[in-house]
């Protein structure tokens, strides 16, 4: 990945990047089904809902979106969310086994997750930030939205594929085709090169485990 911007006003920021290739991806796994409980346990005996937004993990990535021009009290990070989700007794979304499975990563390590299509995308990635006039379409998103001129996002060499850290493109989404998935661990300033790689690494292990897949080492950036 290059970065054009980012390390200058944000140079303790860092992002593990990866492939997961030759994934079997099935609509859910009663195996990941009889782990999302489990994890929520942690969860649970880890944050209360009262609390978690002073977690000091959670606060350096809304420190991040407050310094991008993002509320995070209406856009929640979203290892945030999924956590948040977990405490407020809401289950926790099937979608496809590997959705499913870095969702369960996101939440129980507290780092965004984005991923995508590996044979979606074009060319090499670039995180950056918006420019004026561009837009975005999200997983979800019925419509195209205005990006802010100082808003993280990351593109291939056709496309915005993500607002970072937090909203994937619709375009490049993993689906139950998806064969190759490059995956991202999100960083911010004051979360730790570790944890970001832990969760990387914990995403291999999962999407191995699960949809059969086989992770690359991890490229930490910067």
């Amino acid at each position: 990945m290059q970065f054009e911007g980012i390390v200058e006003r944000f140079p303790n920021l860092c992002v593990a990047e990866g492939i997961v290739k030759d994934l079997e991806i099935g609509p859910a796994s009663d195996d990941l089904e009889k782990l999302k409980p489990e994890i929520a346990g942690k969860i649970r005996s880890a944050y209360t809902l009262e609390a978690v937004k002073d977690d000091p993990g959670f606060r350096a990535y809304r420190d991040f979106f407050w310094s991008v021009g993002v509320d995070p009290t209406k856009t929640r990070p979203a290892s945030e969310a999924l956590v948040r989700r977990i405490l407020a007794g809401k289950p926790l979304p099937t979608i496809n086994t590997a959705v499913d499975a870095y969702n369960l990563v996101s939440a129980l390590h507290g780092v965004p997750i984005a991923a995508f299509d590996a044979d979606l995308l074009s060319g090499s990635l670039t995180m950056r930030f918006a420019t004026a006039g561009e837009q975005f379409k999200g997983i979800g998103m019925k419509e195209p939205v205005d990006l802010k001129p100082n808003q993280v996002i990351i593109c291939d060499e056709a496309e915005i594929i993500a607002i970072y850290p937090y909203r994937d493109s619709d375009s490049t989404k993993v689906t139950m085709t998806t064969k190759n998935m490059h995956i991202i661990s999100c960083g911010v300033p004051g979360v730790s090169r570790d944890r970001v790689l832990d969760a990387y690494r914990a995403c291999g292990d999962y999407l191995a485990k699960y949809c059969h897949g086989s992770a690359t080492e991890p490229h930490l950036y910067p």
